[in-house]
């Protein structure tokens, strides 16, 4: 029988798969709505081993060669000293530099080779974004040897420095002149490493440690970047977006009580907008997480500070143990230890100290206050990661519309695995499995309130070339981790930079690749802005949406938007 309104999930999968556009997105929205565990246990299961052995163990191991190392079981005596946390930086940014880090395994489509990471960064031909393109030898849109020497020349300073007993400033200094000059080369690359927040640590420890030890600069410096990302992550929430966040999180969360994720929903399975539990499970995260920063700096008492540890913990612990979509969990992890260690091992350390060394105040200033300012009212212009806009719901995105086939283009690109598909293909035996699962792709996007953009645009992007079921939808996150070597989230890695620099490469006819480019909305703003490209043509339209009203609409397209995506394309 024909699935009717009120059937329920899950369906006949080959009927879903011949529905229009909008009903299919309404029955595959509710089919992820109910589920229980949407993401695998043995997925969950690699991802931890990840964690344990490799991100844990290796620092473990390297913390091993620092002298005096009073045995891993001494546990107790080694991992909150000063060497253990400087390493514990230093192994951040090689293992996220290598692509072991937010931007690996089947949560980012990879999964096989199940990172990309250094097999596309040491790999000359691979694509890459100049900061400055065109510009000679620094401006290719291709690695040359001489991204790929200075790539692995930070890589091994990085594992120099790790194995070293002590950490002096000649063991530092390199990496930290490293890594903005590979962002020049390619901007993936100081994105990756993440150095918002690893880097900019970095420059405390590499330039706070003259200033004398009653100071301890360094630690002060790290300090004040710990508040800072707590300060922004909570400002960047204070929007309509971070309540579907918490309704997509929580639903995909293995550890989320089962009984309670249909209430994330105002009504299963009707109406799949975020309930007024979710609503408020997002207030109170802003409001711990701003909460956090200003109760350790003003804290006077051993016992209040460590009960505003114990809650800072809870809310990473509970974001990690959850899995968001973009695994950021080694991050979370980073966030728990540093806050402990600085703030629980350091009680007389005040971040005052920091005025001993101007410039370092001063670098501090632009990249923990003017640069993140300025990103978060004037989005277009800031990588959201150096804006701090972390999980908010409210990011620069893109979907790459390929028509028929097209996609398989992409396979001109030197690169260290095959498309989404191909890879599925390969692990998969059923086609109707594969198509779900590229069926699914959409949902997760829609189901965020940002998404609901592409109500409108979807049809003016596609209009005159086909119907929307000519193509098959990609998310530029995943282009980008293709492409690039590396994804977490950035739109600003998918845009018309990469675009125009996969159309040199592969040689789109017109109408074949069409792209939305949403960008993210401004802090206090009613808009998010849009582009609509074509590989081929270049640019096609742009425009506004307000957001407000989104607030009202399902994830799937309803009424006169649901006609547009079905009316004659060539009327």
């Amino acid at each position: 029988m024909p699935i009717a309104d009120s059937d329920l999930p899950p369906y006949p999968l080959n009927e879903v798969l011949a529905k229009p556009f909008p009903e299919r997105m309404r029955l595959v929205c509710r089919m992820w709505a109910l589920q229980i565990t949407a993401t695998p246990f043995s997925v969950v299961v690699l991802y931890w081993v990840k964690y344990g052995l490799i991100f844990f163990g290796g620092w473990a191991f390297f913390c091993s060669f620092s002298d005096p190392y009073p045995g891993f079981l001494s546990i107790g005596k080694w991992a909150f000293s000063a060497i253990a946390f400087q390493k514990a930086i230093l192994w951040a940014l090689f293992y996220e530099s290598s692509g072991l880090g937010c931007s690996s395994g089947p949560m980012n489509a990879r999964f096989w080779p199940p990172m990309a990471g250094f097999l596309h960064f040491l790999r000359p031909g691979t694509t890459k974004l100049p900061l400055f393109p065109g510009l000679p030898i620094v401006g290719g849109i291709r690695r040359t040897w001489l991204d790929v020497a200075l790539y692995a020349a930070n890589m091994f300073l990085l594992l120099r420095a790790l194995v070293a007993p002590e950490l002096s400033f000649e063991l530092l200094l390199p990496s930290f002149i490293l890594i903005p000059l590979l962002g020049i080369l390619d901007k993936t690359l100081f994105l990756a490493a993440r150095a918002e927040h690893f880097w900019i640590v970095l420059a405390c420890m590499t330039f706070g440690r003259g200033a004398g030890a009653a100071a301890e600069v360094w630690i002060a410096g790290s300090m004040i970047v710990w508040c800072f990302i707590w300060f922004w992550a909570a400002t960047s929430k204070l929007n309509h977006h971070f309540p579907s966040v918490i309704m997509v999180m929580m639903n995909q969360g293995p550890f989320f009580p089962a009984w309670l994720k249909k209430r994330l929903f105002v009504s299963f399975p009707d109406d799949l907008r975020p309930s007024k539990m979710a609503t408020w499970m997002a207030h109170m995260g802003t409001v711990v997480e701003m909460s956090i920063p200003f109760a350790l700096l003003s804290s006077e008492s051993a016992i209040f500070t460590a009960a505003v540890l114990l809650v800072m913990t809870g809310f990473h612990g509970f974001i990690a143990l959850n899995n968001p979509s973009g695994m950021p969990v080694e991050w979370n992890i980073i966030m728990i230890y540093g806050g402990i260690f600085l703030f629980g091992f350091n009680p007389d350390t005040s971040v005052l100290a920091i005025a001993e060394v101007p410039l370092l105040a001063g670098f501090l200033a632009v990249f923990l206050i003017a640069i993140p300012l300025y990103g978060n009212f004037v989005p277009k212009h800031v990588s959201f990661l150096m804006a701090m806009r972390y999980y908010a719901g409210n990011w620069a995105y893109s979907v790459w519309f390929f028509r028929g086939e097209s996609q398989k283009k992409l396979n001109k690109l030197t690169k260290a695995a095959v498309t989404m598909r191909e890879q599925l293909e390969g692990m998969l035996d059923d086609s109707e499995a594969v198509d779900t699962a590229m069926m699914m792709m959409p949902s997760i996007r829609l189901m965020h309130l940002q998404g609901k953009v592409l109500h409108g645009t979807i049809p003016l992007a596609l209009g005159d070339a086909g119907d929307v079921d000519d193509y098959e939808w990609m998310e530029g996150e995943v282009v980008a981790g293709l492409a690039l070597g590396w994804n977490f989230g950035d739109g600003h890695l998918n845009d018309m930079q990469l675009l125009e620099a996969i159309q040199e490469q592969c040689g789109f006819e017109p109408g074949e690749l069409r792209v939305i480019m949403v960008e993210s909305q401004p802090l206090f703003g009613r808009t998010m802005s849009w582009k609509i490209a074509d590989a081929a043509t270049g640019l096609r339209e742009q425009g506004e949406t307000e957001i407000a009203p989104l607030r009202e609409y399902q994830a799937w397209p309803t009424g006169a938007m649901a006609e547009a995506f079905t009316r004659d394309s060539h009327d």
